[in-house]
Order: structure tokens, then sequence, then C-alpha cells
């Protein structure tokens, strides 16, 4: 009697046991799932509105190296003046004045000396060869504040024939002007860019005549013919600078006939 009575309680059991394991089995399978698509959803929202914001900061952030230069201008300490040197000395008289500015004590009134240049492409061996040349032969910039000590101590430099102005009180260049002879040059993409648009039909000119700049430093400025170069589409003009005819090479879409 007893064993009989025993195996049906036994069988019992076990379809307990298995049910709750169906039902422990059943809910795994359709809760995990539901979890793993709200994620998904949620992370395919997010994903395009961070790519639309980083693409929208970096349109904001284009910046013209020209205006960021004329900022970082008008933050500097001093002014700066012209002065004159005599041609092809005038990296000499720069390193004079820097040496002069160091023995004098007066690095608290002088702060920089450049001589501006640009980068033109001259041919050698038959290939365009990148050259760094003067933007003003005889001239050099010097950024100071001007008291009769600094002054004396830059015009009494070797190499330096005067300030640009009245002997005793020389004229500050003023913002744009700095920009045009010491901001970054444009990058050879720009450049490029620049010369596919303005570019025209060949330009005949005389020596001598008159034209007007287009393009660089001394936009806008009227200068006269003095060399032509046909097979390298290059002038040299005189351009009137401080009171100065200034020889400047430039090519021949950079200048216009008046």
């Amino acid at each position: 009697m007893s064993e009989t009575s025993d195996t049906p309680r036994e069988e019992w059991d076990d379809d307990v046991a298995a049910e709750e394991s169906i039902d422990e089995v059943e809910e795994t399978d359709v809760e995990e799932p539901e979890a793993e698509d709200a994620d998904d959803v949620e992370e395919s929202d997010e994903a395009p509105v961070a790519v639309v914001e980083e693409e929208g900061d970096d349109e904001v952030e284009e910046i013209d190296p020209v205006e960021e230069f004329k900022r970082s201008l008008r933050g500097q300490l001093g002014e700066w003046y012209v002065i004159h040197s005599y041609a092809g000395y005038e990296n000499r008289v720069k390193s004079n004045i820097e040496s002069r500015n160091v023995s004098l004590n007066m690095e608290d009134y002088i702060f920089q000396v450049e001589v501006p240049t640009h980068t033109v492409q001259e041919f050698k061996s038959g290939k365009k060869v990148p050259v760094k040349e003067r933007v003003l032969p005889g001239y050099v910039l010097v950024r100071m504040d001007l008291t009769d000590e600094s002054w004396a101590a830059v015009r009494n430099t070797p190499g330096v024939t005067g300030f640009v102005g009245l002997s005793n009180k020389p004229s500050p260049l003023s913002i744009d002007e700095v920009a045009k002879l010491l901001a970054p040059e444009p990058t050879e993409e720009a450049k490029k860019a620049t010369a596919k648009a303005s570019t025209g039909p060949a330009v005949e000119f005389e020596i001598g005549e008159s034209v007007t700049v287009m393009d660089g430093p001394f936009a806008t400025l009227p200068a006269s013919v003095s060399e032509i170069s046909p097979e390298s589409q290059k002038l040299k003009v005189l351009v009137s600078i401080f009171g100065r005819e200034t020889p400047v090479e430039l090519s021949f879409n950079q200048v216009s006939k008046i």
C-alpha cells in the first residue's frame, strides 16, 4: 500500500517543479529582450543629435586668420614703428637692435623687431621654388614704447638711418597697416583658389605704365611698372611707401591697368 501511494505524490511534486521551471524560462525569455530593445532605442535616438551638434560647432569655429592676428595685435604692449636701414642689411639691423636692447636693459620698452617677408615662387633649374622675399627693402619694424631713451637706443643702432615720420616724433603704424605687413600668409589651397578665380586672358604691360595693386599688403596702392618677365608672368613695380619708391614683385593678375 505505501509504495503505491508514494508514487503519485512524487510525480505530482515533479510536475509542480517542472511548471515553475517553465514559468522562470518564459519570464527570462520575454523580459530580457524588452530591456535590450529599450536600450537600443535610446541609443539610436541620441546618436544623430550628437553628430549634428558637432558639425554645427565646426562651422561656427571657423576663424579668419587675419582678423585673429589683428585681435592679438590689440593685446600687445607698445606700438609698431618703421625705421629706415640700408637695403640688404635689414636682418643685420634687426640683430643689432635686439643685441642693444639687452645690453642697454631696454627690454621693458623695446619688445619686438621684425623684417616683413612674403613667399614668392622662383624658377631654379627649371623648377618652381618658394623663396622668402623682403616686402619692404630698406625698412625694419619695431614694436616699442616710445621714450627718449628707447628712441635713442634704436636710432643709434648701427645700420639705422632714421625713423619714418618726424625726426623726433615718429608716427606709429595702424593695426591694419601692421596686419598687411606681418599677418600670416594664406595657405597654398587659398592661394590656388584665388589664382583660379582671378585667372583671365594675358595682359600686356609696358615699362613706365601706371597700374593699381589688387592683391597683397599693398592692395589699392598705385604703382608704375619697372620690369616685365613674360616667362614667369611677373612684374616688378615701384610703389610709393613712406615717401620712398620701393620695388615690389607681383604676378600679372595682382595688378590692374589704370
